[in-house]
């Protein structure tokens, strides 16, 4: 009996490990098939993309015109080129333009040949190679409010100042407008604090425009456009800062109005960030000029007793939205502050900036660089 026991276990011994064998048999099979196909697959998509990419005949010597309308999206330009039979795919041509960070597209009437590939048509949509000369060419510089960006409106389209502004200002033209753009315009622009809904948004470029009379909400869409092309550039920094678009506009707008082009943006990015750390207010004088509408060379003490909700001498924390456009150095400064123990700066005379850890080293410097200021 024991004799048979034993040959009954040995015989299930050599029934599991024949069974093992067979598995592990099955296992190598499924892998080797596993990755195969996934070499197959990615191989097949890597020279699909790759044709995407490529012309659609190098050969062609057709030139076809192509119309991209003002305002139109990446999304948009792909359809566009792939229907009038430049592109192979709209798709590809989406996630390139993605992928590499481009953008600044110029709305016009192209010239554009099937020989040309992806990356050629790119840089002649951002340099703006059209064929017809731009009737109307507005330049937006950095740093500009929007009472200063609606007079250079009026006099590039011959409209009113008041006119440009009175629409750039008015909710049902700002409602529609947010329409278009959710993920930019949100409700934090109409905030009953905040001066002017689109303050900060139009993007500072030089923008061309391709009829003699642009109408204002061609001209504003062309440059939230812009605005929402550049800032896409920057989402996974933002959201991990855990800002809003409207906080880091407002953020870099403080930093762009306190710079020179002799400081580091990200220092004083720093100085803004380690005050609200702590609890301290900004104290920063361009937005005690904002809240009076004025510009002025010196901020007295009399002046930071403006009340308004942008007067950061009195209110803790960011102003109600931002207090002029900024570019793009201040907004990768506001979302990559230098790491510093600075709690103060001022400008000096030729256009320095000072920056202290105490509130004691601030005042000495001042009153070594700085007199009758406050």
């Amino acid at each position: 009996m024991a004799t048979d026991k034993k040959d009954i276990i040995r015989q299930k011994m050599l029934e599991s490990q024949k069974e093992a064998r067979v598995v592990r048999k099955i296992v190598l099979i499924v892998s080797i098939i596993l990755v195969l196909s996934i070499f197959i697959i990615g191989g097949g998509g890597y020279l699909y993309i790759k044709s995407a990419l490529e012309p659609i005949d190098q050969n062609s010597k057709v030139q076809k015109k192509v119309d991209i309308p003002i305002g139109s999206s990446v999304t948009g330009i792909g359809e566009t080129l792939e229907h009038n039979g430049i592109i192979k795919n709209a798709k590809v041509f989406k996630y390139y333009v993605k992928l590499k960070n481009e953008g600044g597209f110029m709305a016009g009437e192209y010239e554009l040949s099937p020989s040309m590939d992806i990356p050629e048509i790119v840089s002649r949509l951002k340099t703006g190679k059209v064929l017809a000369k731009a009737a109307v060419i507005m330049t937006i510089p950095e740093g500009k409010q929007l009472k200063e960006i609606a007079a250079i409106m009026a006099k590039a389209t011959k409209q009113k100042e008041a006119d440009v502004l009175n629409q750039l200002n008015d909710e049902s033209f700002v409602k529609g407008l947010m329409a278009k753009y959710p993920n930019l315009l949100t409700n934090e622009v109409l905030n009953s604090q905040v001066r002017h809904p689109l303050e900060g948004y139009l993007y500072p470029a030089t923008y061309s425009f391709y009829k003699k009379n642009p109408t204002v909400e061609e001209i504003v869409t062309v440059m939230l456009e812009k605005t929402q092309d550049i800032l896409a550039n920057y989402q996974e920094e933002r959201e991990a800062k855990k800002l809003s678009i409207h906080q880091l506009l407002t953020m870099a707008s403080l930093i762009e109005e306190e710079a020179t082009e002799k400081v580091d943006r990200r220092t004083i990015s720093s100085v803004f960030y380690n005050r609200i750390k702590k609890g301290m207010p900004l104290q920063t004088d361009p937005t005690v000029l904002y809240a009076q509408g004025k510009h002025k060379q010196k901020v007295y003490y009399k002046d930071l007793e403006v009340n308004s909700p942008y007067n950061t001498y009195k209110h803790k924390g960011l102003p109600p939205g931002p207090i002029a456009n900024a570019g793009k150095i201040s907004i990768e400064a506001a979302l990559d502050p230098e790491k510093t123990d600075y709690y103060y700066f001022l400008a000096t005379a030729d256009g320095k900036i000072i920056f202290t850890k105490t509130l004691d080293e601030h005042n000495k410097e001042k009153a070594k660089h700085i007199s009758n200021k406050k």
